[in-house]
């Protein structure tokens, strides 16, 4: 088989995958029915792989291939230690193709046994920020492709359509009473989710707008405020998945309609309060989502407004049993999740939330 016939057939397993998966589902959060209001859930964690970032990696394969940037025998580099790296090796083992990704040496066991289930291999770093120049520095030396999520996020997604996150929602509320929703609340990782939505509201003329939420000690925040894109805090997320130290490439504020901060003890609430409502179990990001919807939800109810709000379920709660969901942990770590839940006990008693 030579190069061109490799790289469609790499194309149609990838398709294939795509196909077998089907879509993810679209959960209603219960509020009070009088408030005329509906919250929806994207549920990303039915992934293969059991995240967002299973959409990403499959984007970034297709992108590298079409590009000429992936071979037969591409040796494939990510800066990555969590679930975009996960997803990254199940494509690249599904490709027989070696995948490397470069992690902190902080990185837990649970995650790096999650890249190795795959295949994958964890080449460790001492200080996080290191992580970009090892990437390029290890692609260069072995003649191979590094994905760069960071940079590559928001160009490698389709974001006018080709069944992306999207295109997927709106096609979901099509038979739901408010099918044009008044928001979309997302948090941000590379940037690329909210460039793909914000995008595709604009392209299809939808009147809806673009939340991101941002978790402590993220730059993206701080870059959309002030206007200044190299805004950059030094300091990792709590939250896994979304958050960065530093504002990278595929973040667009542009897109962005607004953007607000929840504090890490929210979000960990937000996702115990999220099981207890409605058994399910998600991880960090996913209560970020959920604590910025229930605000702007309050904030319709406050301007008389009805309709619909979409946010997503990013990954399992499975993967962070030790960690999020562990009273031992939450506490060696010095969060109170009391006042958030109040806040959230209140708000569907009353509509009120803290600004």
């Amino acid at each position: 088989m030579n190069r061109a016939e490799w790289v469609r057939e790499a194309v149609r397993i990838i398709e294939a995958d795509a196909n077998r998966s089907a879509d993810t589902h679209l959960h209603c959060f219960p509020l009070p029915p009088d408030w005329g209001i509906d919250l929806y859930l994207k549920d990303e964690s039915v992934h293969p792989t059991g995240s967002l970032k299973h959409r990403l990696a499959r984007s970034l394969f297709l992108y590298g291939l079409v590009n000429g940037q992936i071979g037969p025998a591409t040796p494939l580099i990510e800066a990555s230690s969590g679930s975009t790296a996960v997803s990254e090796a199940y494509f690249a083992r599904m490709l027989g193709l070696e995948f490397t990704t470069v992690v902190p040496r902080s990185t837990s066991r649970e995650k790096i046994d999650l890249i190795e289930f795959y295949g994958g291999r964890c080449h460790f770093v001492d200080v996080p920020p290191a992580m970009y120049s090892e990437a390029e520095r290890l692609a260069a030396e072995c003649g191979g492709h590094y994905l760069d999520q960071f940079t590559y996020a928001e160009r490698a997604t389709d974001w006018r359509g080709n069944n992306n996150i999207a295109e997927s929602v709106f096609a979901q509320l099509r038979s739901e009473r408010h099918p044009v929703p008044s928001w979309i609340v997302v948090g941000a990782g590379t940037g690329g989710t909210s460039a793909t939505f914000g995008r595709y509201v604009r392209y299809r003329r939808h009147d809806t707008k673009i939340a991101v939420v941002d978790p402590e000690n993220s730059a993206f925040y701080g870059a959309w405020e002030t206007g200044v894109r190299g805004y950059a805090t030094g300091m990792p997320s709590r939250i896994e998945g979304i958050g960065r130290p530093r504002v990278e490439p595929s973040f667009l504020p542009e897109v962005i309609d607004e953007m607000f901060q929840v504090p890490d003890a929210a979000s960990l609430a937000a996702i115990r309060f999220l099981r207890e409502r409605t058994g399910h179990w998600a991880g960090g990001s996913t209560g970020t989502n959920l604590y910025g919807a229930f605000s702007l939800i309050a904030r319709m109810l406050a301007a008389g407004e009805r309709g619909s709000v979409v946010t997503l379920l990013c990954d399992g709660g499975e993967r962070y049993a030790n960690t999020y969901y562990d009273d031992g942990w939450i506490a060696e770590k010095g969060f109170d999740l009391a006042p958030h839940r109040k806040a959230m006990e209140r708000f569907l008693e009353t509509g009120r939330f803290p600004s």
